[in-house]
């Protein structure tokens, strides 16, 4: 993953509500996903046992996320362990077509998520953090960002 999608993905995260959230975990697996399928290209071993492993961590933490008290749970934890399998077979064959099958599972889930957040009105779940705007500001083609500084971030007394 590049440094400006880990940016891109770090800002949304500071801004998210729960719904999306899941939305942004959906989102950053495929991402890698799609960096171990390049990596199997160019045969890069190290490159794609780093890939495989974010995408797990990815995967772990949409895992831990399920509500077991709701009745999808399982349906979600099976989903869930069916990618996870796909993942561990796709290190060990270096082999990109079980990728497809990662991506009917997940990109489904991604969309039906997207549509969720829509509806979810509630509020970011991280708090006091700084707000970042960028736009055309001093020059022609330079974008330029600016942080608004806010003198309560961190712990209250």
């Amino acid at each position: 993953m590049t440094n400006e999608k880990k940016q891109e993905f770090t800002l949304r995260i500071t801004s998210a509500n729960r719904t999306e959230l899941i939305e942004i975990l959906y989102e950053m697996l495929l991402e890698y996903v799609n960096d171990a399928e390049a990596s199997i290209g160019k045969k890069d071993l190290i490159e794609i046992h780093e890939s495989i492993r974010k995408a797990r961590g990815c995967l772990r933490e949409l895992m831990e996320s399920i509500d077991f008290g709701n009745d999808l749970a399982g349906n979600f934890m099976s989903l869930y362990a069916y990618v996870n399998k796909e993942l561990m077979l796709a290190e060990i064959r270096k082999d990109v077509s079980v990728f497809a099958n990662i991506r009917t599972v997940i990109e489904p889930l991604r969309d039906t998520y997207i549509e969720l957040s829509k509806a979810d009105k509630s509020g970011p779940i991280m708090e006091n953090t700084q707000k970042v705007m960028a736009g055309l500001t001093y020059s022609k083609n330079l974008m330029n960002e600016s942080l608004d500084s806010q003198n309560n971030r961190g712990f209250y007394a």
